[in-house]
């Protein structure tokens, strides 16, 4: 499961880009000044680079994993919601339904993930031992030793 929504995560990515890349391959050096462009076209030019609202690009830091499925699915379910509010910003934003199309779209995908993702965290606490829930990592730590 993980690996088929990391797989659709990297298509919703692509599209991203895209989208972005079709809206500004054909600004005028006028219009890339009036919109508030100009930083990010000195750097890039009109390439897509990927990055948050804030100018923080992306990296692996953004990618969170400690190895415990109960803390990971956790930060899976954040991560989908965090990015259906994303959508949800954006179209509160965007009138143009070429884009508000496609994110509508990305936007239901974050919901199918979010539920998938609660599936499989309601299976792995289904399998935990109740006397043990929270108290240890079980794939990894699997003599209790740091209940001692």
């Amino acid at each position: 499961m993980e690996n088929n929504i990391g797989t659709e995560e990297l298509a919703h990515l692509e599209m991203i880009c895209t989208i972005v890349h079709q809206l500004t391959r054909d600004l005028t050096p006028e219009q890339v000044k009036k919109s508030g462009f100009g930083a990010y076209y000195v750097d890039h030019t009109a390439g897509v680079w990927p990055q948050a609202a804030s100018g923080v690009p992306f990296s692996a830091a953004t990618f969170q994993s400690v190895g415990d499925p109960i803390t990971d699915l956790s930060e899976d379910l954040a991560a989908e919601q965090k990015a259906r509010t994303t959508y949800d910003n954006l179209l509160r934003l965007i009138d143009d339904p070429d884009v508000r199309e496609p994110l509508k779209f990305l936007r239901e995908r974050e919901i199918v993930h979010f539920q998938r993702f609660g599936e499989a965290l309601r299976t792995v606490q289904d399998h935990l031992d109740s006397k043990n829930f929270y108290a240890i990592n079980p794939a990894f730590d699997h003599s209790g030793n740091c209940n001692k």
